[in-house]
């Protein structure tokens, strides 16, 4: 049987479409990992086992979610199939033989268990609660019911052929009840013994064979060559560089068989000293070569490392926005830290190979003509060598993922432990948390220790090799002199053409290894650089507003994790008109912010449509519609920067008046001018002023007024001022408001009493609309959200 094909996870949250996408691959089907992310609905946390079940289902398969004992799963369920694996990760069960269970680990690779691990890893036991009240679990088997009764009547007709108890038989009075009961007892003493676990069955159906799959990218390596395009004049000066180097190199093993054969045995002082001084010019040459060489390669691997993390950055700010809620900081970080790996691939080990294959052509064809037996000798130990390193490659390439993995959580808790200190100190968690980074980094130390005795292993025998095939070459070469084959002088620079040789073939295993990294580095970018921009150059879209600017958003679904999930909006119609000031208002998950997202493009939506006029959201440049709007979200960022810079943000020149104006809306005027002595060049964010969250909050809004935008969303833009402040600010917002289409998300009825129109929201549908006087009146929703800070009583 063929090898059950495995795909690594890339990042933490992937097992489950990694587990769907080597199913796929067992039956004959090719999907990238982007195509089966987008399918399972993806999120920070991860997919749920629903998710998994409709991408499936959307590529051609048929779903069952079971829960089962281990003898079902080893008799009766068909393989592969997915378990839920420790309540917080997925793995493929593929095979089942002779007690050992062969599984398919996303993030560990290809591996046997005893039934004994399997089940310590899988099943789960009372002790870790009822897996029946699960509601994504109770709502997969409620999917599978109608499938359920079918197996169930079936089951019932093979029990009457083989004289098993069923109900049918109990009316026909073959059998009492309280024998069926009895032997229900045993078999749920069997089960509870064992416990019973989660698996998803997924078999193909004739539709998955009708579909296309997705052709893979196997270039990887190779469009990377492209950024060495424009140093070709460079690159023509090292590769000439390289072939004087070595052509001044082949000279000395002639030389030094002239000094022995010639200059000692003639003792001829004089001959021995001008073949010296040629050595010592020779040195001299190649070493000029070498630091040229250096040189040239640190302009090149410079220039090359910065377009290559340029370009990233560039890909990475044209996605869509929807993207970043779904990724880790430390995944994005780890990656550009493979930029690094890339670079060395594409400049320096590159380049050396080339130089050690012009050695390796020059002195194998110099080592011919000495001696062609040695020659064999030389390349047949040659060839063991790197056979004996490509044996390793695939285990390495194996730790080199699951390095990257705790990499990324390593990076992701060390930029938590810093940025949350405050609060660590605060609640006496400081062990805990250390704890936390300990058992990352006692993972990391359990990796280093398989890839360092992995590497021992690898050196060891590489070592073994080479040296047994030195020794044979010397053993060899001393024999030929004895016997009168070759002179001393020969033997000589056979011994340092072998020592020319034997660099190179190192070099090559090195650069073997050097690919392989910038391979799976590619793999890791290529998710990055193969999705799809937000807006890609052959879309056409609208780039200027239409006349009617108001908003209407109509019949209006979404949700966030699936088909599956709750809707975060429901049948929502809503008119926002121009120039206007709309308030949404409702309780903390009715849907405000979403609606807010979803009116700047963060997400697709799903059924129903937002338009600006006359024009669908979706037709709209989201550059030029973003560029319309002034936002201050609730967790809105601070850059580690002036606050000229912060509040100017989109110029690259500070325009003096609108800042000021900026300012004196936000009302962080005086604080800056009066008690910061570096005024407007203060700098603030990570790296600089501390500031309490009402300032920070002064400055987004500063932020947006710079902007001088035609629509505005402040979503919590005041939560955190105290109430003079949010006063001041919103006695002057409402000035700036004029002639501008504003939405504002908030809590507190100063901020909205004023508003053109109030939205009240509930569970992600719209339960009033009205102004602050219609609404109190009306004595509903609104009425009770605000009635404490109307201090109307009952």
């Amino acid at each position: 049987m063929s090898r059950f094909p495995f795909y690594k996870q890339l990042d933490a949250m992937d097992c489950g479409p990694s587990c769907l996408r080597m199913i796929a691959k067992h039956y004959g089907k090719t999907y990238s990992l982007q195509t089966l992310r987008d399918r399972c609905f993806i999120t920070r946390l991860g997919v749920s086992l629903l998710g998994i079940s409709d991408a499936a289902e959307s590529l051609g398969m048929r779903s069952t979610g079971v829960i089962a004992d281990f003898e079902s799963l080893e008799s009766e369920v068909p393989l592969p199939c997915i378990a839920h694996w420790k309540q917080q990760h997925f793995v493929v069960v593929y095979k089942i033989k002779k007690g050992w269970v062969h599984v398919a680990d996303p993030g560990h690779g290809l591996v046997k268990y005893t039934r004994e691990e399997f089940s310590a890893g899988w099943l789960n036991t009372n002790e870790r609660g009822d897996i029946r009240n699960d509601p994504v679990i109770s709502r997969l088997l409620e999917m599978n019911m109608g499938q359920a009764e079918r197996i169930r009547e079936l089951e019932e007709e093979i029990a009457r052929l083989r004289g098993d108890p069923c109900p049918q038989m109990v009316e026909d009075g073959l059998i009492s009840e309280d024998d069926i009961q009895e032997e229900d007892d045993e078999e749920a003493a069997v089960v509870a013994e064992s416990g019973e676990g989660i698996l998803l069955i997924l078999e193909p159906a004739p539709i998955f064979y009708e579909s296309e799959d997705e052709a893979t990218d196997k270039t990887h390596l190779s469009f990377l060559f492209s950024y060495l395009t424009p140093y070709k004049k460079f690159l023509v000066q090292l590769f000439l560089g390289m072939l004087t180097g070595s052509m001044l190199q082949l000279i000395l093993p002639f030389l030094t068989q002239a000094v022995v054969d010639y200059g000692i045995h003639r003792q001829n002082l004089n001959f021995i000293l001008l073949v010296l001084i040629a050595q010592f010019a020779l040195f001299v040459s190649y070493s000029s070569v070498e630091f040229i060489r250096g040189w040239i390669l640190l302009h090149v691997s410079t220039r090359v490392n910065i377009s290559l993390i340029s370009d990233f950055l560039i890909k990475m700010m044209k996605l869509p926005i929807s993207f970043f809620d779904t990724k880790m900081i430390g995944d994005i970080m780890q990656r550009i830290g493979d930029h690094e790996r890339i670079e060395s691939f594409l400049t320096t080990s590159t380049l050396n190979i080339m130089f050690s294959m012009i050695n390796m052509v020059v002195f194998g064809f110099v080592l011919m003509l000495y001696n062609l037996k040695v020659f064999f000798i030389f390349f047949i130990g040659s060839a063991f060598y790197m056979l004996w390193i490509y044996l390793f490659m695939k285990k390495r390439r194996e730790l080199d993922m699951r390095h990257f993995a705790q990499m990324s959580s390593n990076q992701s808790n060390l930029i938590q432990l810093i940025t949350g200190m405050q609060e660590i100190r605060l609640n006496n968690c400081e062990k805990q948390k250390r704890w936390e980074w300990e058992n990352i980094q006692a993972k990391l130390f359990k990796i280093n220790v398989k890839s360092l005795a992995l590497e021992q292993y690898q050196g060891l025998g590489a070592m073994f090799i080479n040296e047994s095939k030195n020794i044979l070459i010397t053993f060899f070469v001393a024999k030929s002199v004895m016997d009168g084959d070759m002179t001393l002088g020969m033997m000589l620079a056979v011994q340092y053409i072998i020592g020319q040789l034997s660099g190179p073939i190192e070099q090559m295993a090195t650069f073997l290894r050097i690919a392989q990294d910038a391979k799976i580095s590619m793999e890791r970018l290529g998710e990055i650089h193969l999705k799809e921009d937000e807006e890609s150059p052959d879309q056409k879209k609208i780039t200027l507003l239409p006349k009617d600017k108001s908003i209407t958003v109509s019949n209006l679904f979404f949700q966030y994790e699936g088909p599956e999930s709750e809707y975060v909006l429901e049948n929502l119609s809503l008119h926002i008109p121009e120039k206007k000031v709309t308030a949404i208002v409702g309780m903390s998950g009715s849907g405000k912010t979403t609606l807010i997202k979803l009116l700047l493009g963060f997400y697709p939506v799903l059924r129903g449509e937002v338009k600006l006029g006359e024009y669908a959201l979706d037709n709209l440049s989201m550059r030029m519609w973003r560029g319309k709007c002034g936002v201050v979200m609730q967790e809105g960022f601070i850059f580690s920067d002036t606050i000229a810079k912060n509040i100017a943000i989109t110029d690259e020149i500070v325009d003096q008046e609108k800042l000021l104006h900026a300012a004196e809306v936000a009302n962080i005027r005086d604080f800056v001018e009066n008690e910061l002595p570096m005024g407007y060049q203060t700098k603030i964010g990570s790296e600089g002023q501390g500031l309490s969250q009402g300032q920070k909050q002064r400055i987004l809004i500063a932020r947006s007024v710079y902007k001088d935008p035609e629509y505005l969303f402040f979503d919590e833009a005041t939560n955190a001022l105290d109430a003079n402040n949010e006063k001041v600010i919103m006695e002057k917002l409402e000035q700036f408001f004029r002639g501008r289409t504003v939405i504002v998300v908030a809590h507190r009825l100063s901020t909205v009493k004023n508003a053109d129109q109030i939205v009240v929201l509930d569970k992600g549908r719209i339960v009033e609309l009205g102004t602050h006087k219609e609404l109190t009146e009306m004595k509903g929703s609104y009425y009770h959200l605000v009635k404490n800070q109307l201090e109307l009583g009952n």
